[in-house]
């Protein structure tokens, strides 16, 4: 962002650009093939617990005395580095899986757009992935970035297309009598189960508490612009759910889920707008690609000073975001994007933001008697509750309907961990194992 100072129009397309990057073209597939009818309600809900935790984010950074995300406040208000440190990664590993999810998304519609299966014998769809990640991660190592203006034109030309096209599109289905709304499905564990993967969708507005230094007061404008950010993606992503579930088949949508929002235009703008669908898509999931490699690229950086993160993951006096925790960052994400499914990667990323969200919930639960700000038990409780409740749902529908994707985001799950305490740990470990330090 340079040195420009962003208004609550700047601020707020930082956290809706990623939520509809995510919601409408890379994740209403995976939520749609479960929920159905549902998956409107299922982003609604999805984006209430969220809204939870960015409540409890708004109160922390009011009370905390540095301004930033989850990791200065747990070092703040619970005094543990080891604590700090594995939230920190496990927020970094969510925002992989965000990149590779979007990435993931890119490539599907690059595919149609290009027509091919293949390319110099290679699957299309996973070149065009890997080529979309390398491109922004060359663009961050060089410290290209979209200005806030530019920003604000991108997210609201996106808006704009999705709001002509929704609405177009609901007219259209309400004219056949297509239009179908899931209410008898709220009740079934599908429905709920939903719920749990669309949390990744939810997760673009905490890129604006990592700006603050770049937001015209802040203390302002920081939680109106994460409200109205969660807020937006609401309204667009339930619209777009609705639309997409109501005119194509729950079939259709489940073989290429990635997609189904180009799919459910056809009946009534042809070829010609699914052609202008997946543009907009690449647009979007590619400036998503982009933002979220950014933000996780300085959110490491903050880490990297607090040495929380090995040395060799990057500079932290570097201006801008260092090239090889950019570089780094990006190879995580081109490997997952090909070697996991869809499924397997949103799954991950809502796993991983549903620990995080859940404990910053718990964290303002706890100062809810603090003199300085005044904060509404209730909120952060729903918080603690809902990501409580969800994760374990998620895991089971995985284990039982989907066993391969739910061994491997275990092992990925717990290979996290694993490095995560044999790193903050260290110390403890060499005095058990001498020479360990030599190799950490």
């Amino acid at each position: 962002m340079g040195d420009e100072q962003l208004g609550l129009a700047g601020a707020t397309s930082i956290g809706l650009g990623g939520m509809i990057g995510g919601g409408v073209f890379s994740v209403l597939g995976v939520v749609a093939t479960v929920a159905g009818s549902a998956a409107w309600a299922a982003f609604t809900a999805a984006s209430l617990i969220s809204m939870c935790a960015a409540y409890s984010y708004v109160k922390l950074n009011r009370l905390a005395d540095a301004r930033g995300g989850s990791v200065s406040m747990i070092e703040e208000f619970v005094g543990s580095a080891t604590l700090a440190g594995m939230v920190g990664w496990t927020l970094l590993f969510g925002y992989v899986g965000a990149v590779a999810m979007y990435a993931f998304a890119f490539g599907g519609f690059a595919e149609r757009l290009a027509g091919m299966q293949s390319v110099l014998g290679l699957p299309f769809r996973p070149v065009a992935s890997v080529v979309a990640v390398a491109g922004f991660v060359a663009l961050n190592a060089v410290g290209a970035r979209a200005t806030g203006t530019s920003e604000e034109v991108l997210v609201g030309l996106k808006i704009a297309i999705l709001l002509v096209i929704g609405g177009w599109g609901l007219y259209y289905g309400h004219t056949v009598n297509r239009l179908a709304f899931g209410l008898s499905k709220l009740t079934d564990l599908g429905f709920v189960t939903a719920v749990a993967i669309s949390f990744v969708s939810f997760q673009g507005w905490q890129l604006v508490m990592y700006d603050q230094d770049s937001i015209r007061d802040p203390e302002s404008i920081v939680p109106k612009a994460v409200y109205v950010s969660i807020v937006g993606a609401i309204v667009v992503d339930s619209m777009i759910a609705v639309l997409v579930t109501s005119l194509v088949s729950t079939q259709a949508i489940a073989a290429h889920p990635e997609i189904a929002v180009a799919r459910a235009v056809r009946p009534f703008l042809g070829h010609l707008g699914f052609v202008a669908v997946a543009v907009a898509a690449l647009f979007s999931t590619g400036s998503a690609i982009n933002g979220t490699l950014f933000s996780a690229a300085n959110f490491a950086k903050g880490m990297l000073s607090d040495g929380l993160l090995p040395d060799r993951l990057g500079d932290a006096s570097a201006g801008g975001a260092p090239v090889r925790t950019v570089l780094a960052l990006g190879a995580v994400a081109a490997a997952f994007t090909v070697y996991g499914s869809l499924d397997g990667i949103t799954s991950f990323g809502s796993l991983a933001f549903m620990v995080v969200f859940g404990a910053m919930s718990y964290l303002a639960f706890t100062r809810r008697d603090a003199d300085e700000v005044d904060i509404n038990a209730a909120v952060p409780a729903l918080g603690v509750l809902g990501t409580a409740t969800f994760f374990p749902i998620l895991l089971w529908h995985l284990y039982t309907a989907q066993r391969s994707v739910f061994y491997s985001v275990a092992g990925i799950s717990v290979a996290v961990v694993a490095v995560e305490l044999l790193y903050f740990e260290r110390d403890e470990l060499e005095d058990g194992l001498p020479g360990i330090g030599e190799h950490v």
